[in-house]
């Protein structure tokens, strides 16, 4: 008698084909994977071979000299230190022109020169021996010098000339009795030391102080200086004794008894100062000479 069935057991039996089934087909997947692993395995000992053989040639590489570019030495400009150029001299400040002094020009107090009269010129002396302007009365001009009174004839005169603020300009090389020069409006005077000339034996030094006026003499580039001038007179020349021999004072023409004054001769003192600038000339130059040597 057959046995019964168990209707059951049937799903259980359909499972068990269906696992069966995967079972077959994993263990047939496991083979073929099996399989694929042994080929894989020498595929991959051919790959680790290639890697091997590329690591060998990077080593090869990396252990080569590799050439490193020698960096070229480019000239760097040196930057030169920066002198700054001197500045130019500024050029000296030109002083302005020093305007010079102005001198200021003596004006003449008085003039006391009297024309020459109109004619014949006379001669400078008389036949008395007399000069020509004592052949008859004649205007004098009284003046003191170092307490001498002097008279002087106005027509031997030029101008008075005061010296109150004025200095005088020395000389260099000139005479003693060479006082300066005295700028006027009639050109520079030379100022003259009257004392020195009409009193040499009694000169002193102290004469030169207190002068106070120049009178300039008509026809000549220089004035007497004087201390005091007086006043005019008109004189005689009865009045006047009269020197026939001059002797040491040429200038001495006479003397005024009467005002107890010396007459003064201007043409003699002119020669005599002349004279005497010569005299100091030669002098002066035989001073400058060297001194002869003596001979051996």
């Amino acid at each position: 008698m057959n046995r019964p069935v168990d209707i059951a057991t049937k799903p259980h039996v359909a499972l068990q084909s269906y696992l069966d089934g995967l079972l077959q087909e994993a263990t047939e997947e496991l083979d073929a994977g099996n399989d694929l692993l042994d080929g894989l395995d020498d595929f991959q000992a051919a790959v680790l071979e290639e890697q091997a053989r590329d690591a060998a040639v990077q080593q090869v590489v990396r252990l080569a000299p590799v050439p490193v570019p020698v960096p070229v030495a480019v000239a760097t400009p040196v930057p030169l230190p920066v002198v700054a150029p001197e500045p130019e001299p500024e050029p000296a400040p030109v002083a302005p022109p020093v305007p010079e002094p102005m001198v200021a020009l003596a004006e003449p107090l008085v003039d006391v020169h009297l024309p020459a009269p109109v004619g014949a010129q006379p001669p400078a002396v008389t036949s008395d021996g007399r000069p020509h302007w004592a052949a008859e009365p004649f205007e004098c001009l009284l003046f003191d010098v170092a307490g001498l009174t002097l008279a002087v004839p106005l027509v031997c005169l030029g101008s008075i000339y005061s010296l109150a603020g004025q200095e005088l300009t020395p000389l260099f090389g000139q005479p003693n009795w060479f006082l300066g020069i005295l700028p006027s409006q009639a050109g520079n005077l030379k100022v003259l030391d009257t004392a020195r000339w009409v009193m040499p034996d009694r000169y002193r030094d102290d004469f030169q102080q207190g002068l106070q006026y120049v009178i300039s003499v008509q026809g000549y580039e220089w004035g007497l200086a004087v201390h005091q001038v007086s006043r005019s007179l008109r004189l005689d020349p009865n009045e006047i004794k009269w020197r026939s021999h001059r002797g040491q004072r040429p200038w001495l023409a006479g003397t005024v008894i009467e005002h107890m004054c010396a007459l003064l001769d201007v043409a003699e003192l002119a020669e005599l100062i002349a004279s005497g600038a010569v005299k100091h000339m030669q002098h002066t130059q035989a001073s400058a000479k060297p001194s002869a040597q003596p001979k051996k």
